[in-house]
């Protein structure tokens, strides 16, 4: 398996060009199957997720050909209706085909799926939400099947549905099923997420009929059919978010292009907090800071608080902080698998409950470690950076799930970072 070395002590200097987002591309992709015409993407980022979720709308029957970040999708000789569990045990998101085979054939068959080991992120929300607009839905050996064969013109009915947590993937399935149901939707309690919105706005030139995205009420109003359309992914705020990260705690000057720093708020806000100067334009973000950053208390909710995210990334900041961090984590409950690796590099962290208090030490030892999810994965870059010596992280086929040409765009700003294969 590939592993990354990296040799702390680099200052990071220059600009990196943030690529598209991971979670708005792939609820993006899956909307494809809507339509029988051909759907074009833009700004598409090259991870192994995207190629997961190609490989499973290809054995659906989509037509996918892609030119460097541009993807083109036709979906109109579906030849399956189904989600094999070797397609989804890798990534959690395969669920997202559900609605639109649904909306549209008015039937489905997909595996319960794999993904993170970051704790139970239930797909009985997504279930519940389609049996209110009218599915039959059963759980027969691990595969979700659903139909709407008994319904009027087999058709999904509009309904009104109250989520009972914010769930991003379940608002994404369910506002992708109600763009075909017969009358109106509305999401109550929906998730608000930027990538919400990027959804919302694809299927919009689609020819959908929703308001309300990025607020917690979204309303669908039901058409006949939706048609192609041009859509350019909106970039990924977390890969942003890390990298701003990553200049701050090497006391670098780094400038993002191609963001928006409205969708980073709570981010900026918090690495201000911390000691850090940082510049926005229209297009960019400026990150800087000289000597030692200040510990900052951080507590993840639903956005626009605090994305659960990029909870581990400040957490490897507040390891070399000066003073004591609280880092609370409401979102998943088994999302401090980090810490312990983290601890082997030399931090101070107590972990009660789903609160960890991180006593910031001078500086990081590098060694072994292993990354155990996605995030928890860049955490461990962003220690490697600042310790002292050589930090080689193992399991890093969770980092190429995520971020794109990662030691790349580090290596461009100046760190001395390389994958061993």
């Amino acid at each position: 398996m590939d592993k990354l070395l990296i040799q702390g002590g680099a200052t990071l200097r220059g600009e990196v060009k943030i690529s598209g987002a991971k979670n708005a591309a792939l609820p993006i992709l899956c909307a494809a199957l809507l339509a029988p015409d051909t759907l074009q993407l833009s700004n598409v980022p090259q991870l192994k997720d995207i190629a997961t979720t190609k490989q499973l709308l290809a054995h659906i029957g989509v037509l996918v050909e892609r030119h460097g970040d541009r993807v083109s999708l036709d979906a109109s000789h579906i030849q399956h209706l189904d989600a094999p569990y070797e397609m989804v045990k890798t990534m959690r998101a395969s669920i997202l085909v559900l609605g639109p085979l649904l909306a549209r054939f008015g039937e489905a068959k997909v595996s319960l799926p794999g993904g993170c080991a970051i704790g139970s992120r239930p797909v009985d929300l997504h279930i519940k939400g389609l049996q209110a607009m009218g599915a039959e839905i059963s759980i027969e050996h691990g595969y979700i099947l659903a139909s709407t064969k008994h319904l009027p013109h087999q058709r999904l009915r509009g309904a009104r549905y109250y989520m009972d947590l914010v769930t991003v993937t379940g608002t994404e399935n369910l506002m992708m099923a109600a763009t075909l149901a017969d009358g109106v939707t509305i999401l109550e309690n929906a998730a608000k997420e930027p990538e919400v919105v990027d959804l919302a706005n694809c299927l919009i030139s689609m020819g959908a009929d929703i308001s309300g995205a990025g607020t917690d009420v979204i309303t669908i109003r039901g058409v006949a059919a939706l048609h192609g359309a041009q859509h350019s992914v909106v970039f990924d705020r977390i890969e942003a978010g890390t990298y701003m990260v990553a200049a701050a705690m090497t006391a670098g000057d780094v400038t993002l292009q191609g963001v928006q720093a409205n969708m980073l708020d709570a981010v900026i806000e918090k690495l201000r907090e911390a000691g850090a100067q940082v510049d926005c334009t229209e297009q960019t973000i400026r990150v800087r800071s000289q000597g030692r950053l200040q510990a900052v208390n951080i507590r993840t909710a639903p956005h626009p608080a605090f994305p659960t995210d990029m909870q581990a990334q400040f957490m490897a900041m507040n390891t070399v902080a000066e003073g004591v961090a609280k880092v609370t984590e409401t979102i998943f409950e088994n999302r401090f698998m980090h810490v312990q690796e983290l601890q082997r590099l030399g931090a101070k962290i107590e972990i009660d409950g789903n609160t960890a208090l991180v006593r910031g030490v001078p500086s990081l030892d590098g060694a072994t470690v292993m990354a155990t999810d996605l995030r928890a994965s860049a955490c461990l870059v962003l220690a490697g950076l600042v310790a002292q010596g050589q930090t080689t992280i193992e399991r890093i086929y969770h980092l190429d799930r995520g971020y794109e040409m990662l030691e790349e765009k580090l290596s461009a700003l100046g760190a001395n970072i390389k994958r061993n294969h």
